[in-house]
């Protein structure tokens, strides 16, 4: 009756995803240009794989999340630097202050819950969805320094966009 869909020779799926990516990037910049000032009650929830290549977190966390890892940048972070494919900060987990470098490719979700918007990106390393894991409580000046409050992404979908291709196997 009708044909299947015959597999594409145009990379769709990792186009998508590098343009999805490079939302992230545009925002990171933008608080970058303006001195790391979140402008009103913006904040973000970044997750991604600790494994990924290029990326740089300390031992200890890396021992923590050794598969993946969600940050908040609100409050209290310095030192943003943002690349090309790459950006840098600093931020406090339990007193203790660390620098992280997180390739763009390594990010699966990206989340400012003051607007309702977040996007999923498929993990590089697998087809496998993200294992469910623990916020990194860096520390915030919200809820009493050493916790952090927690993200939602709208179950009904409502600003999030997940980009999810099917590959033929």
């Amino acid at each position: 009756m009708s044909e299947p869909t015959p597999d594409s020779l145009i990379p769709y799926d990792e186009i998508v995803q590098e343009a999805l990516r490079a939302v992230v990037g545009r925002v990171l910049r933008e608080v970058e240009a303006s001195g790391s000032e979140l402008p009103g009650a913006h904040h973000f929830y970044i997750t991604f794989k600790t494994g990924a290549a290029g990326v740089s977190v300390p031992p200890d966390l890396r021992a923590r999340f050794p598969d993946e890892m969600t940050i908040v940048l609100q409050n209290k972070f310095w030192d943003l630097s943002v690349e090309e494919d790459q950006f840098s900060v600093g931020l406090s987990f339990n007193q203790m202050p660390a620098k992280l470098v997180i390739p763009f490719g390594a990010i699966t979700a990206f989340v400012d819950p003051a607007v309702d918007f977040g996007l999923q990106f498929q993990a590089i390393e697998s087809g496998q969805p993200p294992e469910p894991h623990d916020i990194a409580e860096n520390d915030s000046e919200q809820g009493g320094g050493s916790g952090v409050s927690s993200a939602s992404v709208p179950e009904d979908g409502s600003n999030v966009v997940t980009v999810d291709f099917g590959k033929k196997k």
